[in-house]
């Protein structure tokens, strides 16, 4: 099959394209590089620096594309209340120009990675697809926004949308940025240089942490999968894990003594996260493999950026 990435050259984006091409197919990735690394992806993989609002460059690269895996998007919770504008016009904005172009030039199916930070706070866990959203801040809002662009203008325009909510997910390759890290890659970080591991809150503030081998699978089978127009899947763990748990497992699986300290201040995040996932076994035969103990001892294995030198 051929197919384009959007967001290529991020986390998941170029997990996802150097795993399609080991698997013989052809790959356009599009990335703009404000936060993606060209060089983690495959030779095989036919790259394009671009703008995903830069809909000649779109209709391009759409050219003969099988479907589309749609994840170019900013995605910092904090960034994201600084400016939502931004947000807005990325992650909306740049969904809009890529369904246009998919009409323009006819292709047929799009699976767009949404986020389980739509749902907020929900009493119910694990949360189901048909939980009402209770997005919390600007990126949760533009990723839910997105999600109802897909679905409404694909139903009108005869493309068929598949929108997959991923969870917490983590791994090797995760971008590291200089703020707001991602709280498993900051805690085996700091764990790993004699750092100080900072829990907001009780800890006792649960999430869902997927690793990304899991997720990769999941996209997978979303391209070709029968029977999902139009639906939104939960991917996921199926477990939910607090942070206090998850500082304690850092400590273990590192072996390290690090100072663990405790902000009272919130982290204006949802109290408890965890998907359901009788969806994704139903509709993709997604099954989670990979534990948290064992995703963060392979992350340790495989990512050589953890240890500041």
């Amino acid at each position: 099959m051929r197919f384009l990435i959007t967001g290529a050259a991020g986390f998941l984006g170029s997990s996802l394209a150097n795993r399609l091409v080991r698997e013989g197919h052809e790959v356009r990735g599009l990335d703009d590089l404000s936060t993606g690394d060209p060089a983690v992806l495959s030779p095989e993989v036919h790259f394009t620096r671009g703008d995903v609002n830069d809909r000649p460059k779109l209709w391009t690269l759409l050219q003969e594309v099988d479907c589309v895996y749609h994840l170019a998007a900013r995605v910092l919770v904090p960034e994201s209340l600084l400016y939502p504008r931004e947000y807005n016009q990325t992650n909306v904005g740049g969904t809009v120009s890529l369904m246009e172009a998919m009409r323009d030039v006819g292709v047929r199916r799009v699976v767009f990675i949404s986020s389980g930070a739509v749902y907020g706070d929900q009493q119910q866990q694990p949360v189901r697809e048909d939980a009402l959203p209770n997005p919390r801040s600007p990126y949760a809002v533009s990723k839910l926004a997105a999600e109802y662009y897909v679905k409404t203008i694909g139903g009108l325009w005869g493309i068929e949308t598949l929108c997959l909510r991923v969870f917490n997910a983590y791994g090797p390759g995760q971008h590291f940025p200089p703020v707001h890290a991602p709280v498993v890659l900051s805690f085996l970080r700091q764990a790993l240089n004699n750092g100080t591991l900072v829990v907001h809150g009780d800890g006792q503030q649960t999430r869902d942490h997927v690793y990304v081998d899991d997720v990769v699978n999941a996209m997978l089978a979303a391209s070709t999968a029968p029977e999902v127009n139009q639906l939104t899947i939960n991917v996921g763990s199926g477990r939910e894990t607090s942070v206090r748990d998850l500082a304690k497992l850092v400590i273990s699986v590192t072996g390290a003594n690090p100072e663990v300290v405790y902000n009272p201040r919130s982290d204006r995040g949802s109290s408890r996260l965890c998907a359901d996932l009788t969806l994704a076994a139903d509709k993709l035969n997604y099954k989670p493999s990979i534990g948290l103990e064992t995703g963060l001892r392979l992350t340790l294995e495989r990512d050589t950026r953890l240890r500041v030198r």
